[in-house]
């Protein structure tokens, strides 16, 4: 997809992922609603990149309020063709630790944020996307969801976060078969450790064959994972 004069949101854009996708993204001449839920953080990193960007306040797992954002959006700019969601919470906790079994709530609300919240995004995202017209391609839009490795590769502690990012994983096929008619591209994204406030230093690499996957390195473990689109097997994309 062509990114500049293209509008895009990206949701956790207050920081981290969110926000240098963001920067990226307007760097390349597209307009981005930038959506996330510290209003403070996410005003600064839309006046940081200026005209082209929109900041929206919101939780992802609020329908309602999702829905009036992406109102917003469209009312601005009157179409959206890029969805990118970085949204998403950590947490670490045994399922039987010091202190008893692992807490429920704790639990549902790691998923309700990471799994349910992106697809609150995907599927009204996909709603806006629709409305518009198809390119000279018959595209409308692409949506790219976050995973993690902790989705194949979970650690001890990991049950919520790694349940979550599994999830996003695989609502990742079935949304992009059903999409693919209303010419919607829809993948996953699977990083290893990164710089921001939910992880460490990690290596990323970015395809560059047509429709270009995102794919993860773990540093010591050699492994990487593309997921939403079949591909013929390379020395580039088999995983160990």
């Amino acid at each position: 997809m062509r990114i500049d004069d293209r509008t895009f949101l990206v949701t956790g854009a207050g920081s981290g992922l969110g926000a240098a996708t963001a920067g990226l993204l307007v760097a390349a001449g597209a307009r981005v609603a930038l959506l996330d839920l510290q209003a403070d953080a996410v005003q600064a990193q839309a006046e940081r990149l200026g005209d082209q960007a929109l900041a929206l306040p919101v939780d992802v797992t609020d329908a309602g309020a999702l829905s009036a954002a992406i109102d917003s959006l469209m009312e601005r700019w009157g179409s959206l063709q890029g969805a990118i969601n970085c949204a998403g919470i950590v947490g670490g906790a045994r399922i039987l630790g010091r202190n008893g079994p692992h807490d429920l709530a704790a639990f549902a609300r790691i998923v309700t944020v990471n799994l349910v919240g992106s697809f609150n995004v995907l599927r009204l995202a996909a709603a806006a996307m629709a409305q518009g017209e198809a390119d000279e391609g018959g595209e409308r839009g692409v949506i790219v969801n976050t995973a993690s490795i902790a989705a194949f590769d979970g650690q001890i502690g990991q049950a919520a976060y790694a349940a979550s990012k599994g999830g996003v994983a695989s609502l990742t096929l079935p949304a992009a078969r059903e999409l693919a008619g209303q010419g919607i591209r829809v993948m996953t994204i699977a990083p290893s450790a990164s710089c921001t406030s939910c992880g460490m230093p990690s290596s990323i690499g970015v395809s560059k064959m047509p429709g270009a996957i995102v794919i993860t390195r773990m540093p010591l473990l050699d492994r990487s994972r593309a997921i939403g689109k079949v591909m013929p097997a390379t020395p580039a994309f088999e995983a160990a």
